[in-house]
């Protein structure tokens, strides 16, 4: 079986190993060579999302290229703790939840694709799809095309591959929320390391998660009801709008790298996810948030993976694929409207959530997390040559 994979970045190069894993022959296309592509800082993979990667066969060259975050605390803009509990798993769960530059988590997985027998090509991005008899016809940016037995669209929350499944499919759309994210050269005092800390702030949230070996990652997530002029966005102002606020104020004090902000996006449901040859993966089918987006589109690898391995053909296995992934996904995508709802929280909404959320985390974080954490993937075997 021929698969082409639209995109590069983590949800296509995690499906490149999973359907190498399944025994078929895999190009993925992706248009940016630098492996994490034009933005992105770093991330988080819960227990969740590192099971999808040893599912993959993938866990332990990711866990190279970061570092254990252990714990998650929550603090009032006054810093007031909210709540202290385990970072993306159960509390009863060994696995420490991942932190890592998005560049590095997509090189380790496009390593382990290449090393699996995957082709990368680089510089040219999907422009259309066409059935060709049992398979898929594609084209590409550089005048290219490419022949398949199934396209899997991984080129993410503006995907192309979503457009040509269904031209209704729906558009993302401004959340009000944009993010700024740097560094420090060294600790700051009140970030421990292997700690994710979010602070609800007036002007939106604030993440600071402190390293083994000192340093602070940061993230400015500010709420504005219309997208600003990015170029427009400096330290100084960034640190104006946090000033009131004690953990960011002393973080931002202490940044000495900035990153190119970003704004936050959502997207109504996606009703259409395949046809009988072309399926969508990762932020192309449901770009979730919530923390969640990179171990979401490892676990779809994983999940199509097994279904070609499980199903008589491709369109059974894509349907498969679709049923595992459906309600999850669905759940997820509440979970983040509610978390993203914290984030640009009134004046009013705010001092609830503050009085609210200890007693939120004391008595049900646990139970209303399990369904998340608990899900068990199992391992995909070594390349089983099928070829269907």
């Amino acid at each position: 079986m021929r698969v082409i994979v639209a995109g590069g970045g983590v949800a296509g190069a995690a499906t490149a190993v999973a359907l190498r894993r399944a025994g078929a022959d895999v190009t993925v296309h992706e248009a940016y060579e630098d492996p994490a592509g034009p933005v992105g800082s770093f991330l988080s993979l819960a227990v969740n999302g590192l099971r999808a990667l040893d599912a993959l066969g993938c866990l332990d060259a990711v866990r190279a290229a970061g570092f254990p975050i252990p714990r998650q605390r929550m603090w009032s803009g006054g810093g007031r703790l909210l709540g202290d509990v385990p970072r993306g798993r159960p509390a009863d769960e060994p696995m420490e939840s991942v932190s890592l530059e998005r560049g590095r988590l997509v090189a380790a997985l496009r390593a382990e694709a290449v090393r699996a027998g995957a082709r990368i090509v680089t510089g040219a991005r999907l422009t259309d799809a066409t059935p060709d008899g049992t398979g898929v016809r594609a084209e590409f940016s550089d005048g290219s095309a490419d022949d398949a037995d199934l396209l899997v669209g991984a080129d993410g929350i503006w995907s192309r591959t979503r457009r040509l499944l269904d031209p209704a499919a729906p558009e993302p759309a401004y959340a009000g929320l944009y993010s700024v994210a740097g560094e420090t050269a060294g600790p700051v005092a009140g970030v421990d390391p292997g700690t994710f800390n979010m602070v609800f702030c007036r002007a939106g949230a604030f993440a600071a998660i402190g390293r083994p070996d000192g340093p602070v990652w940061w993230a400015a997530q500010v709420a504005a009801p219309e997208p600003p002029d990015l170029a427009a966005v400096d330290p100084a102002a960034l640190a104006d709008l946090y000033r009131r606020e004690p953990m960011p104020s002393a973080v931002l004090a202490a940044a000495t790298e900035t990153h190119r902000p970003t704004l936050h996006h959502v997207m109504e449901p996606v009703r259409v996810w395949r046809t009988d040859r072309i399926v969508l993966a990762g932020d192309a089918m449901h770009p979730v948030g919530a923390g969640q987006g990179a171990s979401m589109a490892v676990e779809d690898a994983a999940a199509l993976g097994r279904a070609l391995l499980a199903a008589a053909d491709v369109p059974a296995a894509l349907a498969a694929y679709e049923a595992d992934r459906r309600a999850r996904t669905a759940d997820l995508l509440n979970l983040a409207r509610r978390n993203r709802d914290s984030k640009v929280a009134g004046p009013v909404a705010a001092r609830v959530r503050d009085i609210v959320m200890p007693l939120v985390f004391r008595r049900f974080h646990a139970c209303a997390t399990a369904w998340l954490y608990e899900r068990e993937e199992p391992r995909l075997a070594a390349v089983s040559g099928r070829a269907d």
